[in-house]
């Protein structure tokens, strides 16, 4: 078999396993019919995200490490077994609770996959073109996550919110029968050491940090109490974990990556580009029904063309990394995705459409040179003994993005709402004012926040590609 045809194969098996995680997006439009389903308020939905999202995000670092000692291909292989009985699980489940528990389960199975997918792939490239690498896992992420929603509404509609669950196990049962085919991995001449201690302390973190973001929004029901209380498992955790990491023979993550401040900036930025880009699928899906003549199918259009840019933009920035460095690709990817979020904010009416796909496009390729840049830049820090890790961390600054843009936007659009309501406005202009400044206020954030970061120019300017 030539090379050539072993990485395209490889690309199958490795990009058809890691769909599963991104395809996830097909539930959302299931949410309706599942609380109907089970005759539960529309509040508990929350949970079914909680579940699978705190459950692969907790894990996901432990899992990039287990990658590196004991083998990408195992790791994966046990993800795709594990995702195929929880997806499977949860599309029969008799009970809510039975369907929370294989949520449970389907989240175990995404973090085992998505922590080492990216070693996985990077792994099917010569070093050189390591960029192509992390522009085609880029491209398979954007691809699902652009497929998801449109396909829900059509499993639904010829079968029941059960099929966004089962229709992904052959899928991953296809990359599992094949993934034999990938390279055998070279075997670690020393025992691999497991830091258990680190383990632990930061899934702990993780968790406690993710439910006191959730416990943010109840406020005024619950009080202050549970918001504290898990900030101080969150802040006992995380100095337990730089303890254990600083003493560990074979630490989970290199905390001393992070004293390159530069590095450490990238980072963060990464958390606020996805912070930012979320708000897209959380309020976007609000303002759709109220432009008149906007069908169902063509508003799921709408939402998909951020993902059409990013899935045009993940190649091309991939293919771009070595003529140019990859932290100007990925200056501009953070300046194109400000810039489209903030245009955003300027949709007031049903004749604004095509200004707002022309805002979704310029944000989604700006998200999609960003992701494989940033990617590029983690996986190029780290030692290539720890992809795994590597790989890990870059989809974990995405996740913490995600659910903390659910709290901090959703709590800022409901203010602004209030705020419009009590200066006298109507529902109707309330609702428009609260989407157009929470859009201008994400955008601007982050385009402040990119100016801010030039007091040190060669994070995105000076420096050569790892």
């Amino acid at each position: 078999m030539t090379s050539s045809l072993r990485r395209s194969l490889g690309l199958l098996v490795v990009g058809t396993g890691s769909l599963i995680t991104p395809l996830d997006s097909s539930v959302n439009i299931a949410f309706p019919y599942i609380v109907e389903d089970f005759g539960q308020p529309m509040a508990m939905i929350q949970w079914v995200v909680i579940c699978y999202v705190l459950t692969y995000a907790s894990l996901m670092l432990v899992f990039g490490k287990l990658g590196d000692l004991f083998g990408h291909r195992r790791i994966f292989a046990i993800g795709l077994c594990v995702s195929i009985g929880g997806l499977l699980l949860v599309a029969v489940s008799p009970s809510f609770g039975g369907l929370l528990f294989f949520r449970f389960l389907q989240g175990l199975g995404s973090g085992l996959v998505t922590s080492v997918g990216p070693a996985l792939i990077i792994a099917l490239y010569p070093e050189e073109q390591r960029g192509r690498a992390v522009g085609a896992f880029t491209l398979i992420y954007a691809l699902g996550s652009m497929l998801g929603p449109s396909l829900g509404g059509w499993l639904i509609e010829q079968f029941d919110w059960r099929a966004v669950f089962w229709f992904r196990a052959p899928i991953a049962l296809f990359s599992l029968a094949l993934l034999s085919t990938l390279p055998t991995p070279p075997k670690r001449l020393e025992r691999p050491s497991f830091d258990i201690a680190g383990a632990v302390t930061l899934i702990l973190a993780m968790s406690s940090f993710l439910l006191a973001l959730n416990q943010l929004q109840r406020l005024e029901q619950q009080g202050v109490l549970p918001v504290l209380g898990f900030a101080l498992v969150f802040a006992v955790s995380v100095a337990g974990f730089i303890h254990s990491e600083a003493q560990a023979e074979e630490p989970i993550l290199n905390l001393g990556v992070f004293r390159n401040l530069d590095f450490a900036i990238i980072n963060l930025t990464s958390c606020l580009v996805y912070l930012v880009t979320f708000s897209v699928m959380l309020l976007i899906p609000f303002l759709l029904p109220r432009l008149p003549g906007l069908s169902i199918p063509m508003a799921g259009l709408v939402l998909a063309t951020g993902f059409v840019g990013a899935s045009i933009a993940a190649p091309i920035g991939g293919r771009l990394i070595g003529p140019l460095r990859a932290n100007w690709i990925c200056f501009t990817g953070v300046a194109m995705t400000g810039l489209g979020i903030l245009a955003i904010g300027r949709v007031a009416r049903a004749e604004d459409l095509p200004w707002m796909l022309g805002a979704l496009l310029v944000q989604g390729i700006g998200a999609g040179l960003f992701q494989v840049s940033y990617m590029f830049i983690v996986t190029g820090t780290l030692p290539p003994a720890d992809r795994g890790v590597s790989g890990s961390l870059a989809m974990l600054t995405r996740t913490i993005g995600v659910v903390t843009s659910v709290t901090t936007l959703t709590l800022t659009f409901v203010w602004l709402r209030a705020q419009a309501t009590a200066d006298g406005l109507g529902e109707a202009e309330s609702f428009q004012s609260a989407f157009q400044d929470t859009f201008t206020l994400a955008g601007g954030s982050l385009l402040v926040f990119l100016l801010a970061t030039l007091f040190r120019p060669g994070i995105w300017l000076g420096r050569p590609n790892n």
